[in-house]
């Protein structure tokens, strides 16, 4: 082979060589390109997934009467402030219900403390999809709205369907309400069309954001009782 035909041979080398690294460029820029714009699409419909849920807790209505920013129903006035934070499908709120109920309708009557009840939504998982967590405060809520928070709070307990069942539907829901004198048809509106179920996971996130990871979490003046047994709740109240 000449010396001219090696060197020509040499430069179509080179210039081929040349093409295949353009080309592998342009394969990783446009690579990255569409790397880049999935990525950017995913955080376009991420950040409005997340933008839909703060906005409709943001825009959650708040049941007239509800205390503590509007997170709460009191009872009682009294200068300790005990607060509570319960799930209407706890087995263990019902149980604390049952043997702590009398000593804090007693200490409201004595006026010694103002009860803050915070129904919150951590069990939806426990209820076949229903969401029964989440309707049953906001029916509490709803209750609330008409001055029957108490009433209401002790008949959903005393009505607690067990864990892993549907719970209790909305028909249920406004039938336990009219036991306790909520007759009128807005209360089993607000049931119907979910008026408070946007409050009712606001009030979750609130409680989550103070630290409650829990039901029942009680906490008198701010210090939280690790045993919220009757003669707790009277040592910590003095």
């Amino acid at each position: 082979m000449s010396k001219g035909t090696k060197e020509r041979a040499a430069a179509r080398r080179i210039v081929e060589q040349q093409r295949a690294a353009e080309k592998r460029r342009a394969v990783t820029v446009w690579t990255s390109i569409a790397v880049v714009a999935v990525l950017l699409i995913a955080g376009v419909v991420g950040y409005g997934l997340y933008s839909s849920q703060k906005d409709d807790t943001a825009s959650a209505a708040t049941p007239p009467g509800a205390v503590d920013d509007g997170t709460a129903f009191a009872s009682g006035d009294g200068p300790v402030t005990i607060d509570i934070y319960e799930d209407f499908m706890c087995p263990v709120c019902h149980e604390f219900e049952t043997s702590s109920g009398a000593t804090l309708k007693q200490l409201v009557t004595d006026k010694k403390v103002t009860v803050r009840y915070h129904p919150i939504a951590i069990l939806d998982r426990y209820s076949n999809g229903t969401k029964y967590s989440t309707r049953a405060a906001a029916a509490a809520a709803a209750a609330g709205a008409a001055g029957k928070f108490a009433e209401y709070h002790q008949v959903l307990f005393d009505n607690q369907p067990e864990e892993n069942s549907n719970g209790l539907d909305d028909a249920k829901l406004i039938d336990l309400g009219k036991s306790v004198g909520l007759t009128d048809a807005a209360f089993g509106d607000a049931v119907n069309s979910g008026k408070y179920e946007s409050w009712a996971t606001k009030v979750t996130e609130t409680a989550s954001a103070k630290g409650v990871t829990g039901t029942p979490t009680v906490l008198v003046n701010g210090r939280q009782l690790q045993n919220p047994t009757p003669a707790e709740l009277e040592k910590a109240v003095g």
